[in-house]
């Protein structure tokens, strides 16, 4: 039993700390906060993403009115369902001249923690008219596994690492002028950084290699054992650290289960079951993605094995032998994610790296190479025409580093765009 003491302690120190004690908060992009929808907000994404960070800068936009909890503290070991109560009645009682106001706002982090939140959370919002937030293990409050008394009923937003556009602003600079002279250098050498170790906001933080080695070798080693082996009770390491290093050394390509299945049976036991389950696993982290086959058979989309993406190209930074075509498109691949768009592959006598949808707009092709160069002139250029001949499209772009231009090939307008200049737009 906690406490109604102990329970205005820790809402003060939480006050206190977020408003006082922590630094410079940075401000996401493109994360959209519906005003005045009924709903619970929930924010999910993997681990050291940046979500608690998300939630204290909500705090300080609202601390004349806001509250805010985290599940993961100590003391509050052992709630349960009941004493959540509780917590709202503290919170009115230490502020008793918002008791009829609104909005009020409710963060709570890590609610996972508490077995049957969605029913409390639901009753805050639709019968208190709280507008509430929370966030928490991504394998456990994303859409797909949120319990049903709150399906229909919450609002969810997958959080990122940083994406590029925001590791520009905190290194203070601006995509203006990004194109001539010592700017565009500068750009070209933190893309190069970006590449190296990825945007998990703590490692984009750290001032040194060393640092950001470390923290990523920490955060992969969590993400391995918290969120796969103890979440889902993995028995067999040897199958899923072996995974592991195959999925992770496959991102920006094509994976087979079919074909580790036969590189790998024989050399340790696993059946076939165990090997699609821990698959599945490793998408539910959301430490991968995975693409399919564009096509309007869904039995060829499924027959045909998908493309890999990593959540952040950080992660690659041990296999990726300075592929930069490999990790640029990983990082195309994500901000088309983060925009919203249903992500596919094409091929057929050639092959395009995405073919992107979204509601209200045609599909179109985009490939990604690292520079055009007289060696993949002409197979960069017949991927996107294929592709744009396929869909019926009379343009489709390239996404390169630094490269900028237009071309008419067979019909075709292909812009070729570097990177910063795509993002700008």
């Amino acid at each position: 039993m906690i406490s109604q003491e102990l329970l205005k302690e820790i809402i003060i120190e939480n006050e206190n700390f977020i408003l006082h004690e922590v630094g410079e908060i940075i401000s996401r992009h493109n994360i959209l906060l519906p005003k005045k929808l009924n709903k619970v907000k929930v924010f999910y994404g993997p681990r050291r993403c940046g979500k608690t960070f998300f939630l204290y800068d909500i705090f300080r936009r609202n601390n004349k009115n806001a509250l805010y909890i985290d599940f993961e503290d100590e003391r509050l070991h052992g709630i349960e369902l009941k004493e959540l109560d509780k917590i709202k009645d503290c919170f009115f009682e230490l502020k008793p001249s918002l008791i009829r106001k609104r909005p009020i706002v409710f963060l709570f982090d890590e609610i996972q923690n508490i077995n049957g939140w969605e029913k409390f959370a639901r009753r805050l919002v639709e019968r208190e008219g709280i507008d509430l937030y929370v966030a928490g293990s991504s394998s456990q409050i994303n859409p797909a596994h949120l319990h049903s008394a709150l399906r229909g009923r919450e609002w969810s937003i997958m959080l990122y690492p940083f994406s590029f556009l925001e590791f520009l602003a905190i290194k203070n600079i601006s995509l203006e002028n990004a194109f001539y002279g010592r700017q565009k250098s500068l750009i070209r050498r933190h893309l190069r950084e970006y590449i190296k170790y990825g945007g998990f906001p703590e490692v984009t933080l750290a001032q040194s290699g060393f640092v950001k080695t470390k923290l990523l070798d920490e955060y992969l080693y969590a993400m391995f054992f918290k969120d796969l082996v103890e979440q889902f009770k993995i028995k067999n390491i040897i199958l899923l650290e072996t995974l592991k290093e195959a999925l992770f050394s496959s991102y920006s390509k094509e994976f087979s289960l079919n074909s580790f299945l036969k590189h790998y049976r024989g050399k340790f036991p696993f059946s076939k079951t165990k090997l699609f389950q821990y698959y599945k696993h490793f998408l539910a982290s959301m430490l991968i993605f995975e693409v399919r086959l564009f096509s309007r058979s869904t039995y060829r989309q499924m027959r045909n094995p998908p493309k890999i993406y990593l959540i952040d190209t950080g992660l690659a930074y041990r296999s990726r032998q300075e592929d930069y075509g490999r990790v640029l498109e990983n990082i195309v691949f994500l901000e088309l994610k983060r925009s919203g768009y249903d992500i596919f592959y094409y091929k057929d006598k050639n092959e395009c790296d995405f073919i992107i949808k979204r509601v209200g707009f045609s599909p179109f092709a985009v490939q990604v190479t690292w520079e055009i160069t007289d060696e993949n002139r002409e197979r960069e250029y017949n991927g996107i025409i294929q592709a744009s001949q396929f869909l019926k499209q009379k343009k489709g772009i390239i996404i390169t580093a630094n490269q900028d231009y237009e071309v008419k090939k067979e019909g075709i307008n292909i812009s070729v765009i570097s990177l910063p200049r795509w993002l700008k737009q």
